[in-house]
């Protein structure tokens, strides 16, 4: 029996994924539930399961994009499974004097090919050429046109790309990859991000000897008696965003054509870094969480992401976003909200810097946090309200953020 696999609908709204990788081969036997590709929707990378045991017959490349209910391959359950891999390879070694026998006949048809034309420059574009060429800031002189009489085509100036100068020597190449789905829907995002909102950007410090003191005396009971998770950062910049959420709800806000939406709830997304791009995923009700919960739920999502094992569900949603540069060294940015959100929160590398404390100059590891908003829906009051509260809460943290008992709020 031939089966037809179409491709599930991964989430509410996503009508169209596209092939990421196969990971099989035409005539491969598969086994059920065997992840047989990786399949990218504009919202996360997921893995496709065999359904059913057979040999699989694959009916799109890699790169396609297919819509949801297509069929993409077809299962042979009446095939066997092969007994071993030595049919494989004789039929690999049957195969491979055909190939040789291609490429002697493209060498008879070379010398029959046309030369090409020796000189470009004065090819004329088409109007779409022109347009691509225009858009690109590329001259028409530096397009070698393959069209009649050396014409520039459309497809000569899509593939074209601007000079890099006169060769000086050492190596010079390049290569060209297809965005995937995932990546283009992110770029798509931050230029409508950009574009679309009066994004502005307010800045402030925080001194980071409270949380440190807390971390250094706590963090190795925390790990022992949470089952290895550790007592990092971002349980204390989540509860501090919640509390600030709490006193400036307007950041927690959201517009919708006309209205304005305030949650009264705090589903944190947090960026991370993955193997297929940048992801948020989002801490639900991180309001209600403990420290213990808001660190287990962070590195649960990590590792998902890691993993290429992220859902659609897991990044749905979110009020308010938690991006951490400093992990990879930033000092500071002016990171770009996530829509249809209206404020996200930068961390920075931790420095130690001397600071004036009580009249007195002190050394101390300081952190620059960015905050940027949509000025659509949070004035200027609210925002900087809401970052200073941010710093007030992490640089007390027993006291605004654990209720005054650490230990207590740690769960130990």
């Amino acid at each position: 029996m031939i089966l037809e696999m179409k491709v599930p609908s991964p989430g509410e709204s996503i009508t169209e994924v596209e092939i990421a990788t196969w990971l099989v081969k035409d005539g491969d036997y598969v086994e059920k539930d065997q992840a047989i590709a990786e399949v990218d929707s504009d919202k996360a990378t997921l893995e496709l399961p065999a359904e059913a045991s057979g040999i699989i017959t694959l009916k799109a490349e890699e790169g396609d994009a297919v819509k949801v209910g297509q069929v993409v391959c077809h299962i042979d359950t009446d095939g066997a499974k092969p007994a071993g891999d030595a049919p494989a390879k004789e039929e690999k070694k049957e195969e491979a004097p055909k190939a040789e026998a291609k490429v002697e006949e493209k060498k008879e048809e070379a010398p029959k090919a046309a030369p090409a034309p020796t000189s470009y420059a004065s090819g004329t574009p088409s109007p779409a050429a022109r347009k691509i060429l225009d858009e690109k800031n590329i001259p028409a002189s530096e397009v070698k046109g393959t069209g009649k009489d050396g014409r520039v085509t459309k497809d000569d100036a899509v593939n074209a790309v601007p000079s890099m100068g006169t060769p000086t020597g050492g190596n010079r190449g390049s290569s060209r990859t297809k965005l995937s789905m995932l990546r283009r829907k992110v770029a798509e995002r931050l230029v409508a991000a950009k574009n679309e909102t009066a994004m502005l950007t307010t800045f402030n410090e925080v001194n980071m000897t409270p949380i440190n003191l807390v971390r250094n005396e706590y963090k190795d009971a925390f790990k022992a008696k949470h089952a290895g998770v550790g007592l990092g950062y971002m349980s204390f910049f989540t509860k501090a965003v919640t509390r600030a959420l709490e006193l400036f709800p307007d950041v927690n806000s959201m517009i919708d054509g006309n209205e304005k939406i305030t949650y009264d709830f705090a589903d944190i997304s947090i960026a991370v870094s993955g193997p297929k791009g940048l992801m948020v995923p989002v801490v639900r009700n991180a309001e209600n969480l403990t420290f213990r919960g808001i660190e287990a739920e962070i590195k649960r999502l990590a590792i998902k992401a890691r993993d290429g094992q992220i859902t659609v569900d897991d990044m749905t949603g979110g009020t308010f976003t938690i991006t951490n540069g400093g992990v990879f060294g930033s000092m500071l940015s002016t990171p770009i909200i996530n829509p249809p959100q209206s404020g996200i929160l930068g961390m920075h590398n931790i420095i130690e810097r001397p600071i004036a404390v009580n009249g007195k100059v002190e050394i101390h590891p300081m952190m620059y946090v960015a905050l940027s908003y949509d000025h659509r829906i949070i004035d200027g009051r609210e925002s900087v309200g809401f970052l200073v509260a941010v710093k007030e809460g992490l640089e007390n943290p027993v006291e605004l953020l654990m209720n005054g008992d650490a230990k207590k709020a740690l769960e130990l």
